[in-house]
């Protein structure tokens, strides 16, 4: 007999991102928060991927020199 049905840990957040932005804007389903969050990931990923390159370019240049 199981007592207690446990979350997976995304499960847990992607729900308590429902809930937290559900209060704000009155309800919001799965699906634009994953979409929220596909967004967020991926505008993260771009700006460490410019920092990345930059890093590059300034190694670069102070070598040439």
């Amino acid at each position: 007999m199981r007592l207690v049905q446990r979350k997976s840990e995304p499960a847990r957040l992607l729900e308590t991102l429902s809930n937290s932005v559900g209060a704000v804007s009155g309800g919001v389903n799965r699906s634009t928060v994953v979409k929220a969050g596909l967004i967020a990931g991926g505008l993260s990923a771009l700006t460490a991927g410019s920092a990345a390159i930059s890093s590059i370019r300034r190694r670069m240049e102070a070598n040439d020199s």
